[in-house]
């Protein structure tokens, strides 16, 4: 593959992104209408076989359904009668879909940029996308343009826009059995030409279309267009670049290029070391919406807090992602916890967007802090009340210290260790102190 013609789209991270901390994430199929998986645990945490046979996202139905002997399969008998999975799209109404509702939730949310899912592995496209015939929200189901509805609502909201493409994989093209293994999911991937023609028009359509801020690939892409030439990622990346000179594309296409590394759930933590990165995850265990989730798999509004926190503390982005139902609805739940994390941002976002790691200045557990720097001002972000002793850095000798949304605080001072009294804070999630 000629991988080394790629390095020449490296360039620096482009403002917007590094200063942005906090996106969402759609993902919104056929796949909403059986809403079904099993909840067994997070990415990064279960051994591979067990994941595909019973896996907790249920945008895999497709997949999980295929494979002898899983709960998903029997569901499915039990349930549709082992119907063939595309009679979903039929069924998929969106009947309640409002983007303009959406993109004011998670405006209100704090979040900087959205990403919806054009194409998951299922296939089925969400805009009328070339070679696609009737596959497409626009021909059945919706019989709507839903990319295009979202990228409306979303500028009109004052926010970046991207998309979620799945170059890697695509169930519809492939003639592959199910994918019963960690291994298959690379292993079981389309590569040819025929398939790199049919994301390439894809791509170009959707980048000329909509202009995304964002191009998320993901599960590498079609070998044979890991090069330069006609129908090559590379000419695809040269019309990006050229339609959208601030954009930013994810390493997930396995090439020599990417604007930032991901992570998901605990897995792929390694690329959290990077220069730029992004987590992501569900509020749940699932990115599609699964029926079968309650209160015990959702991230309370601390714990989603906590983990957009640890992330922005370590140089990092959260893209945290909703699963509306097939009706359009984005689930109470769900709902809850990103008018949560907006409430605590519209007091402390001074503490998140465009800052920076703290370098100096140590994390704990207990009590819990996590740090940030911008500018002059450095943060401690402390979810404890009471009498509270912490650590803080020679660097920083102030004994006093503002509270975002409040006055000011005394600090006892004993060498690098301080203690503070910390009032219940007025909106839940931890309390931020901004020392300059």
């Amino acid at each position: 593959m000629e991988f080394k013609n790629f390095e020449r789209f490296n360039r620096p991270v482009p403002t917007w992104f590094k200063n942005a901390k906090f996106g969402i994430f759609i993902h919104w199929g056929a796949y909403s209408v059986p809403a079904w998986a099993e909840p067994i645990g997070e990415l990064g945490t279960i051994d591979d076989e067990t994941w595909m046979a019973h896996n907790p996202y249920a945008e895999w139905y497709y997949n999980t359904i295929l494979i002898d002997g899983s709960p998903a399969q029997k569901h499915h008998k039990e349930v549709y009668d082992g119907a063939p999975y595309d009679n979903f799209l039929d069924m998929w109404s969106a009947k309640s879909f409002n983007p303009d509702d959406w993109a004011s939730l998670f405006k209100k949310a704090g979040a900087r940029y959205i990403i919806p899912t054009t194409k998951h592995h299922d296939g089925i496209t969400l805009w009328d996308a070339p070679g696609t015939g009737t596959r497409n929200t626009v021909a059945r189901g919706p019989k709507r343009d839903l990319v295009g509805a979202l990228e409306q609502a979303v500028r009109k909201a004052g926010m970046k826009f991207g998309v979620y493409y799945s170059g890697g994989l695509d169930w519809s093209i492939s003639l592959f059995p199910p994918m019963t293994k960690g291994e298959h999911v690379r292993g079981y991937r389309p590569k040819d030409a025929a398939y790199a023609m049919y994301c390439y028009e894809h791509l170009m359509d959707l980048i000329t279309r909509y202009k995304p801020d964002v191009l998320w690939d993901d599960i590498e892409y079609p070998d044979f267009a890991k090069r330069e030439g006609a129908y090559s990622l590379a000419k695809i990346f040269d019309h990006y670049y050229k339609t959208v000179p601030q954009g930013v594309v994810n390493d997930r296409w396995e090439v020599p290029h990417a604007d930032y590394k991901t992570s998901e759930y605990q897995a792929m933590l390694d690329n959290e070391s990077a220069e730029a990165w992004e987590n992501c995850r569900g509020i749940g265990l699932s990115f599609g919406y699964n029926q079968v989730e309650d209160e015990r798999h959702y991230m309370s509004i601390n714990a989603a807090l906590h983990h957009l926190i640890d992330i922005v503390s370590r140089g990092g982005t959260l893209l945290l992602n909703v699963g509306p139902t097939a009706d359009g609805i984005i689930p109470d739940f769900q709902r809850k916890v990103l008018e949560g994390m907006g409430a605590w941002l519209d007091v402390n976002g001074k503490a998140i967007y465009a800052s920076t790691t703290a370098k100096d200045c140590k994390p704990s557990d207990s009590p819990w802090v996590r740090w940030t720097a911008q500018g002059n001002s450095r943060y401690a972000i402390i979810d404890a009340t009471g009498s509270v002793t912490f650590e803080v850095p020679s660097s920083i000798t102030a004994t006093t210290a503002s509270v975002l949304g409040g006055g000011s605080v005394q600090l006892q001072r004993n060498g690098n260790s301080a203690t503070v009294e910390i009032s219940a804070p007025k909106v839940e999630g931890p309390t931020v102190l901004e020392f300059n």
